[in-house]
């Protein structure tokens, strides 16, 4: 069976779409290996069994000390080292690198030993691994459409491959806001919640009270913010479920009449492949300011709102919630809109690249 050698890791907006292409590729009769670091491990839990695990050395100069950084192009070697051998072993049909600094090793050996390689990139601005290897690989996938990308190089717009658990959900029907349970959904990466735990209670404390009066939250926070976020809920008389972290989040979204979330690429694809209303704040330190690229499909087709970090606050976010929870009509039409942004077939489109390159 021929070999898928994916790369990948830091966030789960990484792993996530490189997970979502193992699950196709196994069922393809591929075999496929992921490597990674420690980091980007932790969020693997969710692959196929049948996918090996390889973790690679690899560092960035954004973390740590002066020590630390002054190992990082050796431990980069020897990531770079290890990736050459395993692949002299077991030559990879293809490798596919997804972003984040776990992927330099392999997409570098991919690059010496001319393999068929590519890159995807889930955000509308390219990530810095990702910036080094547009012009190194044969093929550019972009997540998000339009995306940045160097001058010379040209991307294809396959969109941001979902889980199949989101792919389960996908167009799941929408009940718009009434005078019945409400479901408000708040999430947002590990980097930048606070934010929104700060926020978002206050704003729903603040919705008229013939609308709390229906509403229940689930509400996605820090473990260190989490007592914080009750103890405002239950001040406001709502009932809520704050979690560090939900499993079902596809579940979630297909029941939710609104959902307040970073717009990280993720999100914003399992937003739209299941079709929801959603208001988006943007992670004020993403690099390139790639969270405001991410949403601009779906403000420009009306099917969110956007408000940015340095504009947030309660009343305003309040008065953005009440508009759609006071107009059915508006929301299912978000909704509608949503879905039309949603590329449920990004996985077949990767895949099928995948596929040319190795023939």
């Amino acid at each position: 069976m021929p070999l898928l050698l994916i790369a990948a890791g830091g966030t789960g907006g990484h792993m996530f779409p490189a997970q979502a292409l193992a699950e196709a590729m196994i069922a393809r009769g591929w075999r496929v290996k992921l490597t990674t670091d420690a980091r980007g491990a932790r969020y693997a839990g969710g692959f196929p069994k049948a996918v090996e695990i390889v973790q690679l050395s690899s560092a960035t100069f954004a973390r740590g000390g002066a020590l630390a950084k002054l190992a990082v192009p050796f431990r980069i070697a020897g990531g770079v080292l290890a990736a050459l051998l395993s692949m002299l072993r077991d030559r990879p049909a293809v490798v596919v690198g997804f972003g984040g600094y776990p992927s330099i090793p392999a997409l570098t050996a991919a690059w010496v030993l001319r393999r068929p390689r590519m890159i995807h990139e889930q955000n509308g601005v390219l990530g810095r691994v990702n910036q080094i290897f547009a012009k190194r690989v044969n093929k550019v996938a972009c997540g998000t459409w339009p995306t940045v990308l160097p001058q010379g190089v040209t991307g294809e717009h396959t969109g941001n491959p979902v889980r199949a658990s989101v792919l389960e959900r996908a167009g799941a029907g929408y009940i718009e806001p009434g005078e019945y349970p409400m479901e408000l959904l708040v999430i947002g990466g590990s980097q930048g919640a606070r934010v929104l735990s700060q926020v978002v209670p206050a704003a729903v404390a603040a919705l008229p009270q013939a609308v709390r009066h229906y509403l229940r939250v689930a509400h996605q926070a820090r473990s260190e913010d989490l007592a914080m976020v009750v103890e405002a809920y239950a001040a406001a008389g709502v009932r809520a479920e704050v979690e560090p972290f939900f499993n079902d989040i596809p579940r979630r979204l297909s029941e939710a009449q609104l959902v307040v979330s970073r717009s990280g690429a993720s999100s914003v694809a399992d937003i739209s492949v299941i079709g929801r209303p959603s208001i988006l704040v943007p992670f004020a330190a993403a690099t390139g300011d790639h969270q405001s690229a991410n949403a601009r499909g779906l403000v420009e087709a009306g099917a969110a709102v956007l408000i940015p970090e340095n504009l947030l606050d309660a009343p305003t976010l309040a008065t953005q919630m009440a508009a759609i929870f006071g107009n059915p009509a508006a929301a299912a039409t978000m909704a509608r809109n949503a879905l039309a942004q949603g590329r449920p077939d990004a996985t077949t489109r990767l895949v099928a690249l995948v596929e040319t390159l190795a023939s």
